[in-house]
């Protein structure tokens, strides 16, 4: 019996530009286990080293490996070939990002806006709790954490009887402990991997390669959805501007390719509301 084969076309781009647009084609054994991500792994093993493309888990968790398949954002490792073995495969570049060679894209303006909407997770005084539990009195208990130290004080260095580390907690505003829905209310959004397939979705992207895309602003409402954090006027400062949450039109296309289940239109719905909600409050701020 002969072996099956695919039609793999990839999109080829040297450093220097020389082999932008074009596409070199190969016909890639297959069986129902193999991935895209598997196939251009036999092309680079088997027919052409040169080929470039990035990957490191091959399990859907570190989001390295995002490409286009006949124009949808895929991961390549979750992505099976046996889907197209009649189409056949054209894979390129994610969509609304520079490319640096063949399959790479740089990732540096998307970390960038990333880094805009910052945790800031600020202890509040009414749900201040510690890491772990003071030691009990003479068992490993240090000054400050005795029966008459604050809860949350230092717990410095001491050792448990079985020769055990305790974990130091440093000051009062070491941590928080969360109740299931206080992390049921982010825990969706903080399932993201940066994969950036819902930024090469994004049809606004076309129009407004400023916007700082889906994935920002769900980092944004995971944050702010967390009980421990205190910054959520800050980064509505950032996300109530021209290329924040604003130029989604709700299409919906991020939700559709996450390979996490994240929703990213329903985040950036939230943050229109909160940018909205909280308005006056930022003002009020701003004035005094």
């Amino acid at each position: 019996m002969s072996e099956q084969t695919v039609r793999l076309e990839v999109a080829r781009t040297s450093p220097d530009g020389a082999a932008t647009g074009g596409r070199d084609v190969f016909d890639v054994p297959y069986d129902d286990r193999t991935s895209v991500l598997d196939a251009l792994q036999w092309v680079k093993d088997h027919a052409d080293p040169t080929l470039t493309f990035r990957w490191s888990c091959k399990m859907a968790v570190c989001g390295s490996c995002g490409v286009m398949v006949n124009g949808r954002p895929v991961l390549g490792c979750e992505t099976f070939v046996r889907g197209y073995r009649t189409s056949g495969l054209v894979v390129e570049p994610l969509a609304h990002a520079e490319v640096l060679r063949d399959l790479v894209v740089d990732t540096d303006t998307f970390l960038g806006k990333l880094a805009t909407v910052q945790p800031w997770l600020v202890p509040d005084g009414a749900t201040r709790l510690p890491l772990v539990d003071p030691p009990s009195a003479g068992v490993g208990a240090t000054a400050g954490a005795g029966a008459g130290g604050e809860v949350g004080e230092d717990v410095d260095g001491s050792r448990t009887p079985d020769g055990g580390d305790v974990l130091r907690a440093v000051g009062p505003a070491s941590g928080h402990r969360q109740t299931p829905g206080e992390l049921a209310a982010f825990k969706g959004f903080a399932e993201c991997i940066d994969c950036m397939l819902c930024y090469a979705a994004c049809p606004q992207l076309d129009v407004a390669p400023d916007f700082l895309g889906p994935a920002v602003v769900a980092t944004a409402r995971r944050w702010d959805e967390d009980s421990r954090d205190a910054g959520e006027l800050d980064r509505a400062d950032v996300l109530d501007t021209e290329f924040g949450a604003w130029p989604c039109i709700q299409i919906g296309a991020c939700t559709q390719v996450c390979p996490k289940g994240v929703d990213p239109a329903r985040a950036l719905r939230d943050a229109q509301r909160v940018a909205t909600d909280t308005w006056d409050e930022r003002e009020r701020r701003r004035t005094t």
